[in-house]
């Protein structure tokens, strides 16, 4: 079987090095594809434009006002003389956020009241509308805070805080979308790249018809579909090693793992998408619709089902028994432990072998189905 594997090396690598476009699908466009979406995906709110209705205009409205701007998430935009503005100014998406003090701010904070502010936010984006209620709570109990501490400390009552509450964040101190994103795109990337680039090799051998060469050489099926998906599995693990270190240039997002890990669950990631392409590219006729197919098995699927963008355990049932057709689902496991956490194979191994089971069962079916094309 290595003995017949060399020259089908040999000869795929030659076909990959005539064909520019192959070889930039596994190099270039990995490389572009995380720097465009690297930067364009990014789940941070921050900067929300925020107009002010300030009705009392006093010492103390303009302090509450002064804790949303020092807080670094907010800009203020405009300052209103009508009421009635802020709903033109959030209706043309000039305005994220107003905020409305009314006329008895001060004299119900002296006396000692509740003083009562209106908070109107843009709802139509449901998961920026809920970070940016929950800054504006946030700045309005520190602002409260520092009331009861000033209150207090009239009476000569001593301050203190009743329950003082730390926050640990593990993994991502500086809860950064990037670092969460950034893996996510590198098996999103691979992906597509590798079965995209695979599932031309076969249907190209179709139409040139040297499909008949190949039926007649004395090559097991196996060994053809493995000979071809060498060269690719080198050289997307290649693409995938500049993919790593451009994450952490651009990104900041270091490996705390084991490289020699991640090298290791990359090359089988890698040869599971080949293998779909491979699958695909023994049930296509044509280089066109072969890519078409291969799109539409790799985008969809990993952009959709494997927890890149959408988290699984909150799909329907029947969802997320339909996400483990995609091999991004478990390497998205992986990087997301290897890369952020720093674990070992221990907290991941059923994902390893979950992959693993799924390169069997693929390949065999595109072995199976090579010999029908040759018969």
């Amino acid at each position: 079987m290595f003995a017949q594997l060399i020259p089908i090396i040999k000869k795929e690598f030659r076909q990959i090095r005539r064909d520019k476009r192959v070889l930039a699908i596994l190099t270039l466009v990995p490389a572009f594809l995380l720097l465009l979406n690297g930067y364009a995906l990014n789940f941070d709110v921050k900067h929300i434009k925020m107009a002010v209705y300030d009705a009392e205009k006093s010492a103390q409205s303009r302090d509450f006002i002064q804790n949303f701007i020092s807080s670094g998430y907010f800009d203020y935009t405009v300052s209103l003389n009508d009421y009635n503005e802020i709903k033109t100014l959030v209706d043309e998406g000039k305005v994220k956020l107003a905020l409305v003090i009314p006329t008895n701010f001060s004299q119900k904070l002296l006396s000692g009241n509740q003083a009562s502010v209106q908070v109107i936010v843009d709802g139509m984006d449901a998961n920026s509308a809920t970070t940016i209620i929950g800054y504006a709570q946030a700045v309005s109990l520190q602002y409260s805070q520092q009331i009861i501490l000033q209150n207090l400390a009239k009476i000569g009552r001593k301050s203190f805080i009743p329950v003082n509450f730390q926050t640990k964040v593990l993994y991502n101190p500086e809860l950064k979308s990037a670092k969460f994103l950034v893996p996510g795109l590198i098996a999103f990337i691979l992906a597509i790249t590798g079965v995209i680039a695979t599932s031309l090799s076969i249907v190209k051998e179709k139409e040139r018809n040297t499909i008949e060469q190949i039926n007649v050489a004395p090559v097991h099926s196996l060994s053809l579909i493995i000979g071809k998906m060498i060269p690719y599995a080198i050289i997307s693990l290649t693409a995938a090693t500049l993919v790593i270190i451009s994450a952490y240039l651009l990104f900041d997002v270091v490996v705390k793992g084991s490289l020699f890990l991640l090298f290791i669950v990359t090359t089988i990631f890698i040869v599971s998408a080949l293998s779909i392409g491979l699958l695909v590219s023994t049930i296509s006729d044509s280089q066109q619709v072969a890519f078409q197919m291969a799109s539409l098995v790799s985008m969809l699927p990993t952009l959709i089902l494997s927890g890149f963008m959408f988290p699984i355990r909150s799909m329907p049932l029947a969802l997320q028994i339909l996400s483990n057709i995609t091999p991004a689902k478990f390497y998205l496991v992986i990087m997301r432990s290897i890369i952020l956490k720093g674990v070992g194979i221990e907290a991941f191994w059923d994902q390893v072998l979950y992959l693993l089971i799924f390169i069997a069962v693929v390949i065999t079916i595109a072995v199976r189905r090579f010999k029908r094309e040759l018969a």
